[in-house]
């Protein structure tokens, strides 16, 4: 699969946007939570979410036992939201490699927040994570949408393409 994302919806992704994480058991009952740091690849073939397990118990038992995942990314200022979903996420620990990233999300979700009206500290709070109580969800997105307010939302950013 090639050209999933724009360099747009990469750029989105990448400036530090809300993200929300959902998932779902076997029994298709959902499981959601905000994610306390995102970063994706610069071609877009790669995405990392960083959850709290101290708060997202099922969410995190229901990727490791299906694999799906599905993340909404939103800009809060603008509502230019994207989602992007999977069915081969993975699990692991955070670790120091992880650090810098998350500073990165924390300082730039400080500023979008800041533009409606919330101050450093409300988001700070918000996403606050002791390193300890970490864990990063890796995946490939497989498919993606609009989902910002308006005609579009919920349309497919495009159909999948096979690599020759």
């Amino acid at each position: 699969m090639t050209g999933l994302l724009s360099a747009a919806h990469i750029a989105l992704v990448e400036q530090g946007v809300s993200a929300i994480v959902a998932s779902r058991d076997a029994a298709l009952r959902p499981s959601v939570m905000r994610a306390v740091g995102a970063r994706i690849s610069p071609d877009g073939q790669h995405v990392t979410v960083y959850l709290r397990p101290s708060q997202s118990h099922q969410l995190l038992a229901d990727i490791a036992a299906t694999g799906h995942v599905a993340v909404v990314f939103s800009d809060p200022p603008s509502h230019r939201t994207l989602q992007v979903k999977a069915t081969a996420a993975t699990l692991r620990p955070a670790g120091p490699q992880d650090d810098a990233g998350l500073r990165r999300y924390l300082a730039a979700m400080q500023r979008a927040v800041g533009q409606v009206g919330y101050g450093p500290d409300y988001v700070a709070a918000m996403l606050a994570a002791p390193p300890h109580d970490v864990v990063a969800v890796e995946f490939k997105p497989e498919s993606a949408f609009d989902q910002t307010p308006g005609p579009h939302a919920g349309a497919p950013l495009q159909q999948p393409r096979a690599t020759p």
